[in-house]
């Protein structure tokens, strides 16, 4: 059997809809995180749930779209991109209406996991859909950008939506918020998407390899989970921490053997894939544990209203939209990859750093520029992972490797969660689980204080790994690239 060649770019009719379209799949996923994340601590207390408890609603989530990301990139392969994509949109629409009605904690995060499945379906897709049909160049790095800077304006709109919708309507309308939308996305990609088969009909899915990756994850983030609450000498901590390490291993095991495998185990030990994959874990791990710590504060210590910590957190959303979406290529065309992500790094523990000054009695605009310098950091670093995860790749595997940053990026930010949420409740335990009590704010807030520090170091590992990544830069910075190159053919095993 022979993989047919691809065109990395083909022409296609309504392509600034179709674009929209490709926007709209990332908006949802990006939106809906800072979204609940705002809106945690309202659902906290409608179901009187405990700080470690309350994150698997922002878990959940993450979790299922990072184990999925990989199977649905080649489900999409074979079956074709635009069934998958809208298949995607319909669970994602549905887990959002069950989230809103949801009576109990529990089936909150069953349908948040549920709405991550569907969302690793579209963003996978939709990446798939956005290379397909802009030439690579000038052309895709342009709408790149473009791509990019919407994506961080959902961020920040998602936080001052969130905040406005829990405060005005409830927190159940964050979960609402998606069913309209993703109405009118599946209506318009039914209408205006280009179907067809995918690229390897005859090849099958590795499902035992899908699943024993997100199963291994799963048990990973419950194990470190519980033991922010329960320490890691409770049974419901280690047990499942070693299931996890065991799971695991049979996932490389499968992968080892796999005539058609998930994620080929020599792909990854190529290049600069696994230094970059390892970075991207590191620094996600950073911005998933402070973007839920730094809320928490902000209300459930400080007091302050959901809409005001959703203006709060605009600053730094609108570092990430200017740099992100136009500073940071930029950055890495001059400088290359390697130097680019040894200024995130040290951006990142810096901005972490400035965080410590956390206190019962504390102002928000104090942490401003430590917000505002981690958020510029993160910035400039995630362009800069994407271009060296590649940079060591063979032609025709770009995809493949931007399927697996994109899984290390997302399995980072609930490893962080859980690491910092451990530390943080090792300090007072009692406080992490409630920081509503008045008795444990002080509690809380050294917990916080040292989870930022511990943020601080894992920056610092950051930086060291980078200090091991070879130094590249874009393919389009080279004379010998060529732009809408076509992939050459290749026999497969």
């Amino acid at each position: 059997m022979s993989q047919p060649s691809m065109s990395v770019a083909t022409p296609v009719p309504h392509i600034r809809l179709i674009f929209l379209l490709v926007i709209a799949a990332f908006f949802m996923d990006v939106i809906d995180a800072s979204i609940v994340t705002v809106a945690l601590p309202s659902i906290r207390t409608e179901f009187a749930a405990s700080i470690p408890d309350s994150q698997w609603i922002y878990g959940a989530y993450a979790i299922t779209v990072a184990g999925f990301l990989l199977l649905m990139g080649r489900a999409g392969d074979i079956y074709g991109q635009k069934k998958i994509f809208v298949a995607g949109l319909v669970i994602f629409s549905i887990a959002s209406f069950t989230g809103g009605i949801a009576p109990s904690l529990l089936s909150l995060v069953v349908s948040r996991a549920v709405q991550g499945i569907g969302a690793a379906m579209t963003t996978v897709t939709a990446f798939a859909i956005f290379i397909r049909i802009f030439h690579e160049g000038p052309e895709r790095n342009k709408a790149l950008g473009y791509l990019v800077a919407v994506l961080s304006g959902g961020f920040a709109a998602g936080a001052v939506a969130g905040g406005a919708l829990t405060t005005f309507l409830g927190w159940r309308w964050v979960m609402f918020i998606n069913v309209p939308i993703g109405i009118v996305t599946v209506l318009l990609c039914l209408r205006y998407l280009p179907g067809g088969g995918g690229w390897l009909k005859n090849q099958p899915l590795d499902v035992p390899g899908a699943l024993t990756v997100t199963s291994g994850t799963i048990l990973l983030i419950y194990g470190l989970t519980n033991a922010a609450a329960l320490g890691f000498a409770s049974e419901w901590s280690f047990i499942p921490l070693i299931l996890s390490a065991l799971v695991l291993a049979a996932f490389v095991l499968i992968e080892s053997r796999s005539n058609a495998p998930l994620m080929p185990l020599d792909f990854i030990r190529r290049g600069s894939v696994l230094t970059a994959n390892t970075l991207a874990l590191v620094l996600t791990s950073i911005v998933g544990g402070v973007g839920f710590i730094v809320p928490v504060y902000f209300q459930n210590v400080l007091g302050y209203s959901a809409v005001y910590s959703g203006l709060l957190t605009l600053p730094p959303a609108l570092t990430f939209f200017i740099v992100g979406g136009w500073v940071a290529p930029r950055l890495v065309n001059r400088f290359g990859a390697k130097r680019t992500l040894l200024v995130s790094s040290a951006l990142i523990s810096v901005g972490t750093l400035l965080l410590t000054p956390m206190s019962p009695n504390g102002n928000a605009f104090v942490l401003m520029p430590g917000l505002l310098v981690w958020a510029l950091g993160a910035s400039i670093g995630f362009p800069a992972i994407n271009i060296a995860a590649v940079a060591g790749t063979r032609p025709g595997e770009e995809g493949l490797a931007s399927g697996v940053v994109g899984t290390s990026s997302r399995v980072g930010f609930p490893i962080g969660l859980a690491i910092l949420l451990t530390i943080a409740g090792a300090f007072d335990p009692p406080a992490a689980g409630n920081a509503n009590a008045s008795t444990s704010t002080a509690g809380v807030v050294a917990g916080f204080q040292a989870a930022m520090l511990a943020a601080t170091l894992i920056g610092v590992l950051g930086f060291l790994i980078a200090l091991r990544l070879k130094d590249v830069k874009p393919p389009w910075a080279s004379g010998d690239w060529k732009p809408n190159e076509t992939a050459p053919q290749q026999a497969a095993p």
